[in-house]
């Protein structure tokens, strides 16, 4: 066969059982190059397509590790913040339960503190948990202390029954609404003897719209008690009382459905739930 430099020749042979065939096929250079060409486009269009699609997934992937990495630092900024405050607090409290106490002389000057205000981050953590742990050990030691003494409440003011509690509750007087109760009611008879929580000083006696005929006791470091809808009063604003000590009996005076007492418990005038006291408390 002459060879054709324009052309390349293909020969098929068929051969069935009954005749024999061959069949001659040319295909010119030009159509075989340009056919290499576009194959080699296509490869590197599927190549190029595909290392595009594992950028995207790479740079996707970065996006979300990034947004979990601000979600997490922000969520540390907000613990530290929060913690920085509770550690505040809590020396605050604690440094007041201790002059009351007595094992810090109220007299004597804090030691001076200071230096550079340095930003906290993620690795304070763990140091102020632990101090946050250590102020608490040392608050619930003043506490013991101040209970042992009588300024903490460790007494029932009045044997009864515990009723609506601390916080939200349905209104009693009827309808839909709800309100916050800032104490917890003891169901009591009529009359039944009410006593001091812990020792303090009267600092109100009378009537206060809501409370009724009211006693409040300033136990000092902020701890007060209040004592509402009496319906006789024994005791005079500014009267030191003791722990145990009958101040006055059940009624039920102000916004009050029935006999009971309003037996209510703030620190620095904020009230606080008084459950955690009658738990840990005698009766009588």
């Amino acid at each position: 066969m002459t060879r054709d430099d324009g052309f390349y020749a293909f020969i098929i042979a068929h051969t069935p059982r009954s005749s024999s065939k061959i069949r001659r096929f040319c295909v010119e250079k030009k159509s075989l190059r340009l056919l290499g060409f576009l194959i080699v486009v296509f490869l590197c269009a599927a190549l190029y397509g595909f290392y595009g699609l594992t950028q995207q997934a790479l740079h996707f992937r970065t996006e979300v590790e990034n947004q979990r990495l601000r979600a997490e630092n922000e969520r540390q900024r907000q613990e530290l913040h929060r913690l920085s405050n509770r550690v505040e607090a809590v020396e605050d409290t604690s440094r007041k339960l201790a002059e009351k106490s007595g094992v810090v002389n109220e007299q004597t000057a804090m030691p001076g503190t200071g230096g550079p205000a340095l930003p906290l981050d993620a690795n304070s953590l763990a140091a102020l948990e632990g101090k946050m742990n250590q102020l608490e050990r040392n608050m619930r030691a003043y506490e013991t202390v101040l209970r042992e003494r009588g300024y903490t409440p460790s007494v029932w003011p009045v044997v009864g029954k515990l009723e609506s509690g601390f916080g939200g509750r349905r209104n009693p007087f009827g309808g839909s609404s709800y309100e916050f109760h800032s104490g917890q009611d003891i169901d009591a008879a009529w009359g039944d003897p009410v006593v001091a929580g812990a020792s303090g000083t009267v600092t109100f006696v009378g009537w206060q719209n809501g409370y009724g005929q009211l006693v409040v006791i300033d136990h000092g470091g902020g701890l007060t008690t209040r004592y509402g809808h009496l319906s006789h009063i024994d005791v005079a604003q500014g009267q030191t009382v003791a722990r145990s000590q009958f101040i006055g009996r059940v009624g039920s005076t102000g916004r009050s459905t029935g006999p009971h007492l309003h037996y209510e418990i703030r620190i620095n005038d904020e009230s606080v739930n008084p459950l955690q006291y009658l738990l840990t408390s005698s009766i009588r």
